[in-house]
């Protein structure tokens, strides 16, 4: 059967706290099962643009809830680079505030909630895996017990002080990153997923050849100017779908969450 459709909000911890919306997606379940997995989903620099929706019906068809969240609109930013929030940590209010609502849902295990997202969600995924966050952010919660990071702009993280990943959590991380991306040069994600490794970091790296930033966006080609493209030199970057690659990611975290948090 479908999962079960509601569109929520909840506050951040943030300063000031914001009113964060969602699209929450419960699997149906026998009465009486005992509450079940679920994954926060995090969207890219251009808001809410289907990709939460891509991997959405395959974790729920596997028992997960999914509850993507809009991480723009409570700050009426309008879309795309030009318009995000100055830095990542921003959002991770956004990040644990999901955490914490889905905590209290009487369907959700509270031990079992991962996150996953894309680009700049991707980031805010990797940030969330790191134990000074959650202490700043839920020190109150169990934290989350998986992190799938899409494309999460692998160069910043030695270079940025504040964007640094050197106490993880220990929990599981599945990073997949597309060679033809052009924030970053080839091989950055094997250099990114051994420097997590070298700190403790329990990683999976899939890197998917000729594949671009947002590879799996089922939208036209987009080329877009950022300033974090380039290793920071700032530039155009060609946001296309690929097929083989999306699929082969939508596989790929479907499997990791089904062994990361049981289905």
């Amino acid at each position: 059967m479908p999962p079960r459709t509601a569109y929520v909000s909840f506050q951040t911890g943030g300063a000031p706290p914001l009113t964060i919306a969602g699209r929450l997606s419960l699997p149906t379940r026998d009465e009486g099962a005992a509450p079940g997995p679920a994954v926060v989903i995090c969207h890219g620099s251009d808001g809410v643009d289907g990709r939460g929706e891509f991997y959405a019906p395959g974790l729920n068809a596997i028992g997960l809830a999914t509850l993507e969240i809009d991480m723009w609109a409570a700050r009426g930013s309008a879309r795309g680079a030009a318009a995000r929030p100055r830095s990542p940590i921003d959002t991770l209010p956004d990040a644990f505030g999901a955490l914490r609502f889905l905590a209290v849902q009487p369907e959700i295990d509270p031990g079992r909630i991962g996150i996953m997202g894309f680009s700049w969600g991707g980031v805010v995924t990797l940030l969330c895996a790191m134990r000074r966050h959650r202490q700043a952010f839920g020190p109150d919660l169990p934290g989350f017990a998986a992190h799938a990071a899409n494309y999460p702009v692998c160069w910043a993280y030695g270079r940025v002080p504040a964007l640094s990943l050197e106490d993880p959590t220990g929990a599981p991380i599945l990073l997949q990153t597309g060679e033809a991306d052009a924030y970053d040069s080839p091989g950055a994600g094997g250099k990114l997923a051994e420097a997590l490794t070298a700190v403790g970091a329990s990683v999976t790296h899939i890197a998917h050849p000729a594949a671009s930033h947002g590879f799996d966006r089922d939208l036209p080609a987009q080329t877009i100017v950022d300033p974090f493209a380039y290793e920071g030199a700032g530039g155009p970057v060609l946001m296309e779908f690929n097929p083989a690659a999306a699929g082969a990611a939508r596989e790929a975290v479907t499997t990791f969450f089904e062994g990361a948090l049981g289905a």
